[in-house]
């Protein structure tokens, strides 16, 4: 973590699919206004949250699916 980062407070970009966060992006405020943005326009139907980071910091679950690109090929 830079000294820029650590010295101010960390917002959290958050981009839902259902109840699902798909992506998320910790950062200092204006660079996750910037990634916020581009997120709306990238994912234009989908729900984009930027929030101060929460303490403490929330573990993310995982999707069903993402739990499978752990195992090794057979």
């Amino acid at each position: 973590m830079t000294a820029a980062i650590a010295g101010s407070k960390l917002h959290l970009v958050r981009v839902w699919f259902g109840r699902h966060v798909i992506a998320s992006y910790k950062a200092d405020p204006e660079a996750a206004a910037q990634y916020a943005a581009a997120m709306e326009r990238r994912y234009c139907g989908l729900r984009v949250t930027d929030e101060p980071m929460p303490t403490p910091v929330p573990e993310l679950r995982r999707m069903p699916c993402e739990r499978l690109w752990d195992l090794p090929p057979h």
